[in-house]
């Protein structure tokens, strides 16, 4: 939201306009879960609107300028091939499929079961990644700039988008899209404060976390403390990303690298609960062993490809979380034992 906005309003810096959006995202959540799901609906429909005028223009201006680079290239490069590079690209592009999973949180407050809950999820997911790859594969045939132009410019990558646009399009759409891609972005963290939110409190609930953070307000329902705690690591880490020219590769990864990790232990659990401890009957070895695993080593290779700074903020939360749960372990052990 804060380089959307500044690319519109450049007198107003990148970090003024990021707090700004993490505060209105904060109000709402407070506000209470149908409000937020009402405005951010509405912000949906508003940029799936613009993404239509977006890939009409384009095509247009393909067809009557031709494209900046080959048909291929937004698919194979414009360099010699290198796997690290494409997981390396992985590590900060998926941020661009994250948030469906943040639909699962929610499964105490929606109707129809688990089954309607992982329809929903996988539905975004497809849908998500459609629309990701349609935008990026017209948005880099318009681009002027080189892919090592850009790696060697950290500033302008934050922009290349809305320059695309303006470039080749106009500097109407490039404000249209400079607006939508400022409130979406902030809707979008919205869905991920509102989801983080729900996991403290329910970490809180089970005693993982100080129970103060599991309190609900009794008019909205919305776990205030939890929403407060998770906006504020958002505002500072946001903040300070914002500030720096290359604060949006680190932000990114330092983000994408804390789901990841997540995705690993999930495929973990998988065959933890289907094969080692059989909680379902004889497990379905291509479904509870093949997939998971192989999903689990691709998420492995883009780990490693991540950045320094990325590996080193998931490495220590998750040896904080290790330590927690040890903690937590024992002193329930403890407490057995004097009983």
């Amino acid at each position: 939201s804060g380089i959307a906005m500044n690319a519109l309003v450049p007198e107003v810096s990148r970090w003024v306009w990021t707090a700004i959006a993490v505060l209105v995202t904060t109000l709402l959540n407070l506000w209470g879960v149908r409000a937020a799901a009402r405005v951010g609906f509405a912000v949906l429909a508003m940029e799936i609107v613009v993404l239509l005028v977006f890939v009409v223009s384009a095509v247009v201006v393909l067809v009557r300028d031709g494209a900046q680079r080959g048909w291929l290239t937004p698919l194979t490069g414009d360099a010699a091939f290198s796997m690290a590079a494409v997981l390396g690209a992985v590590s900060v592009a998926v941020l661009s499929y994250l948030g469906f999973d943040a639909i699962a949180s929610f499964a105490e407050e929606v109707t129809g079961g688990s089954q309607k809950v992982a329809r929903a999820v996988l539905f975004c997911l497809v849908l998500a990644g459609s629309l990701f790859i349609v935008q990026t594969y017209l948005a880099a045939l318009l681009e002027p700039m080189s892919s090592a132009e850009l790696a060697a410019d950290p500033a302008a990558q934050g922009s290349a988008f809305y320059d695309a646009v303006d470039a080749s399009v106009g500097t109407w759409l490039h404000d249209l899209v400079a607006v939508s891609k400022a409130i979406g972005a902030a809707f979008a963290a919205l869905a991920g404060q509102a989801a983080a939110g729900r996991l403290v409190f329910a970490m809180a609930r089970e005693r993982r976390l100080p129970h103060l953070l599991a309190k609900v307000d009794p008019k909205s329902g919305v776990p205030r403390l939890a929403i407060l705690g998770a906006a504020i690591v958002t505002l500072v880490a946001a903040v300070w990303a914002a500030r720096r020219d290359d604060g949006l590769d680190h932000l990114v990864s330092v983000v994408d690298i804390g789901a990841l990790t997540a995705f690993v232990l999930l495929h973990a659990s998988v065959v933890g609960w289907f094969v080692v401890r059989r909680m379902s009957g004889p497990p379905v070895w291509w479904k509870h062993v093949l997939f998971p695993v192989v999903g689990a080593g691709v998420l492995v290779a883009v780990i490693v490809e991540a950045t320094t700074s990325a590996q080193v903020v998931g490495v220590c939360w998750l040896a904080v979380g290790l330590v927690v749960l040890a903690v937590q372990g024992a002193g329930g052990r403890g407490m057995e034992r004097h009983r």
